[in-house]
């Protein structure tokens, strides 16, 4: 009950002070062991077989680095005689591992932007969040990157930090964020990264395998909960979840996407170059600003469900 606790206090301490910007977050110190084992280790002459041997022993370091440093934690917070100081110093730390109010002010500001046309501001703001180029894109399309992401980082940025410190506490937390962490960095299929980063972007899949489907069974309640779509939902989420080119991606946004009855995915430009990304949904709605805060309301209504499950279960 007091592991869920944490939790729950973790969520709160985010919603007021939000993922404060500093050399010292945890997840820019992993960013920082990552990039220097990576000016280590990665050198271009390595044949294929040396980068995924080498970018293995990258993961394996920082991964049993970070459980390292969590598990280090909660023990030395354990020593404490206060059980409301224990909880208090886990759930600062877990805190740092969620992003609910970062991804939801980040939102926010794209959809008050595209409400004031100021689309040009939007799509700068949007480039922040997402990876594709964005210095083209019109209303709608800023509006399906913004809710793509929503609903991407609810299981990236959310819910399988929580499931993992549901699973072993802090320790778990911690080093799944190392995970999704390696995985933003390495994780790419392109000529630097496709050996070096393949470990670091299996494992990524491995770890969000079961959050992500559970992200979803979250989204069909939470749909509910707030008058939605969940029929459609349920339906999409059958029909193409699997299309998604991540083995996890498309179960969340399937699921959102049938919620609000608007149709994601479509061609994006990387760099120039024109990437089709399978549909998830139909059009019965056109895309536009609204949706963006139909996407937030459902990622804190799927992370309030979790905490509240997981209270009743654990």
């Amino acid at each position: 009950m007091s592991q869920m606790i944490t939790a729950a206090a973790a969520f709160l301490i985010d919603a007021l002070i939000g993922d404060p910007r500093s050399k010292f977050h945890p997840v820019v110190l992993i960013g920082n062991l990552i990039s220097s084992l990576e000016k280590i280790l990665r050198r271009e002459l390595d044949s294929p077989s040396q980068k995924i041997v080498k970018g293995g022993l990258l993961v394996a370091t920082v991964v049993l680095t970070s459980f390292a440093v969590g598990y280090g934690i909660e023990l030395l917070s354990r020593e404490i005689p206060s059980l409301a100081a224990q909880i208090f110093i886990q759930a600062l730390t877990l805190s740092f591992m969620i992003s609910p109010r970062s991804l939801g002010d980040a939102a926010r500001e794209i959809y008050q932007l595209l409400e004031t046309e100021n689309l040009t501001e939007a799509r700068r703001k949007v480039g922040w969040i997402v990876g594709r180029d964005t210095q083209n894109l019109n209303e709608a399309e800023v509006a399906r990157a913004t809710v793509e992401t929503v609903a991407e980082n609810t299981v990236d940025g959310i819910i399988s930090p929580l499931f993992y410190f549901a699973v072993g506490g802090l320790p778990l937390a911690v080093a799944y964020r190392a995970i999704n962490t390696l995985d933003s960095m390495l994780g790419y299929r392109n000529e630097k990264y496709l050996h070096f980063g393949r470990i670091a972007a299996r494992l990524d899949d491995v770890a969000n395998f079961v959050p992500a489907r559970l992200t979803a069974i979250l989204f069909l309640g939470a749909a509910a909960l707030l008058g939605l779509d969940v029929r459609n939902a349920f339906a999409m989420m059958k029909r193409d979840a699997t299309k998604h080119p991540s083995p996890n991606g498309g179960w969340a946004e399937a699921t959102v996407a049938g919620a609000l009855n608007i149709r994601l995915g479509g061609t994006n430009y990387y760099f120039g170059q024109p990437h089709f990304r399978a549909y998830m949904g139909d059009p019965n709605e056109i895309l536009e600003a609204a949706h963006i805060l139909g996407a937030v309301r459902l990622m804190y209504t799927a992370t309030i469900e979790f905490l509240i499950c997981a209270l009743l279960i654990i």
